[in-house]
């Protein structure tokens, strides 16, 4: 990795939030440009008076992104098949098929996009105070979370052999999302889970930072861009600094699944809330032809492309270099920004007609319990295809763990998520 990229990329990333707040403000309409669906607009009308084209992403759900959260949750089976059968280096596309797992970014920032899109929208209406109260909005993150995870867990411990040793420590340690702070933690069937560690720590750090902001408000709101753009810089700047080496964490903790280091994935997600919630600007007018979503996808797919270059990243599951992983989740976070952009920047009532599939989106819905099972499933496509575990067959375990993980995650959500959602959460 060159030296200066991950500090260019670092740059970036704290200018990004200047410029986005640039590209917030209201541009001029061109006569080429299309009209949009004009909405009222609660906040913009509060303030001027005049009704205000409303963007997909300020309120309610947006299907789209369920669409795109399906096809992250397939192409983190994809990295994971590619890994054991020893097709995740050597070719471009094997290359590919090993970053993959870079869609867990698009997770993550769309979470960023979903719990701050209130506060956001809260704010730019100049009402004091936060949008939620605490208390409410960690319960509905327990339940949505938890309750699939717990059986999961207890799955993974007694029917995998080779998790019998474990003992009561480690049962704890991934029950509560902790693992990830001990050294050695991975765990058969749960390695993927430490993503899940790192949203339970933002669902707790997301109160505090939404607090700090509360009064960003009104006509201060401006200054909302550039202090999201400087909290998503942190992220890229975490992995550069020598943990191990000033002795500043124990050792054997890998810095590189900390919760710091992502938050520019959660960041990303972040400054879309905002934008979806400001009156629309230039980043909004760009969403608004017809085929403009191309451009957003296409500069998305090149970021993640970007992170194959064996130029500058190692291939495979190697550990990476501080200057390295920084770039690496810079680009990615790019990624993030870029394939969420066109959807919920657009005018309400655009639709994404394959996002918006049926297929897509019950995939979507089915998501979590997809990216929960999907390992265990794995483990056993081998035996039942009668594979070596690393026996380059991609092609034949691929499509039986992507139908097995899909079908446990329609059994999860209907028998485990909604239930315990309804049971929990019966207001919700």
């Amino acid at each position: 990795m060159r030296p200066f990229a991950a500090v260019a990329l670092a740059g970036g990333a704290v200018a990004a939030g200047f410029a986005a707040r640039r590209l917030a403000q209201p541009a001029q309409p061109t006569a080429a440009a299309p009209t949009p669906v004009v909405v009222p607009d609660t906040a913009a009308a509060e303030s001027t008076g005049v009704q205000q084209p409303r963007l997909a992403g300020a309120r309610g759900h947006v299907p789209a992104l369920e669409g795109l959260r399906g096809l992250a949750a397939i192409g983190i089976i994809t990295t994971h098949v590619a890994f054991v059968t020893r097709m995740s280096y050597g070719t471009p596309v094997r290359r590919l098929y090993g970053r993959l797992d870079m869609l867990v970014a698009v997770f993550f920032a769309k979470t960023g996009f979903l719990l701050w899109r209130a506060h956001s929208d809260h704010a730019r209406r100049d009402r004091p105070g936060t949008a939620r109260a605490v208390i409410p909005y960690l319960r509905a993150r327990l339940v949505r979370i938890m309750p699939a995870y717990s059986v999961l867990v207890a799955v993974a411990m007694v029917l995998l052999p080779q998790n019998r040793i474990n003992g009561p420590g480690v049962w704890l340690r991934n029950l509560t999302l902790t693992q990830i702070y001990q050294r050695r933690f991975l765990v058969s069937g749960l390695t993927h889970a430490w993503s899940l560690a790192v949203e339970m720590a933002y669902y707790l750090a997301l109160p505090a930072l939404w607090t700090g902001m509360k009064n960003l408000r009104g006509d201060r709101a401006r200054w909302r861009l550039p202090a999201v753009g400087a909290f998503g810089l942190s992220g890229l700047l975490f992995p550069l600094i020598p943990w191990q080496r000033l002795r500043l964490l124990p050792r054997g903790v890998n810095d590189q699944i900390l919760p710091p280091a992502f938050s520019a994935w959660f960041a990303s997600g972040m400054l879309l809330a905002e934008l979806a919630t400001a009156r629309p600007g230039l980043l909004a007018r760009l969403s608004r032809a017809p085929y403009a979503r191309w451009g957003w996808w296409t500069a998305g797919a090149g970021a993640l492309l970007a992170t194959t270059s064996t130029r500058w990243f190692s291939e495979g599951f190697r550990h990476p270099s501080g200057r390295e992983y920084a770039a690496r989740n810079g680009l990615t976070a790019a990624m993030a920004f870029f394939f969420l952009g066109p959807v919920v920047l657009a005018p309400a009532g655009t639709r994404f007609r394959v996002l918006e599939s049926a297929p897509l989106q019950a995939i979507g819905r089915w998501s979590y319990g997809i990216f929960l099972w999907h390992l265990i499933v794995l483990h056993y496509a081998f035996p039942l295809t009668r594979t070596s575990l690393w026996t380059r067959r991609m092609g034949v375990i691929w499509p039986v763990t992507a139908a097995g993980s899909i079908a446990v995650g329609a059994a999860s959500y209907r028998f485990i998520e909604e239930p315990a959602r309804k049971l929990l959460s019966p207001h919700a």
